[in-house]
């Protein structure tokens, strides 16, 4: 592509309607996540002796080791819901916006 496109691309109102939406999404679901991981950090420091115990009783699995399983299967899943629109809205809104400025 040429310097014309690309300027095309960045004057395009879709493109930034693209930029915003995207950035927006990022920023939730990165936010969300620091909130787990920093709540997850919080609660070992202010109660540990809740994570250190035992899911059954005699059991060596404490609490936080589902626990932490599951902050990291939601990061996963997060991180899929990321892909997922990624590979559906905002790849069907570059693929119209390239359509637009080649025209």
């Amino acid at each position: 592509m040429n310097d014309t496109i690309y300027q095309r691309i960045e004057e395009n109102l879709r493109f930034k309607e693209l930029v915003r939406k995207r950035g927006r999404f990022a920023w939730l679901l990165s936010l969300i996540t620091l909130a787990l991981y920093v709540g997850f950090i919080l609660l070992i420091t202010f109660d540990p002796q809740w994570l250190g115990t035992p899911i059954i009783t005699g059991s060596s699995i404490t609490r936080s080791i589902p626990v932490g399983v599951i902050l990291i299967v939601i990061s996963f899943v997060l991180t899929g819901i990321y892909v997922f629109r990624a590979n559906g809205e905002f790849d069907h809104l570059t693929t119209e916006i390239l359509q637009e400025v080649k025209q």
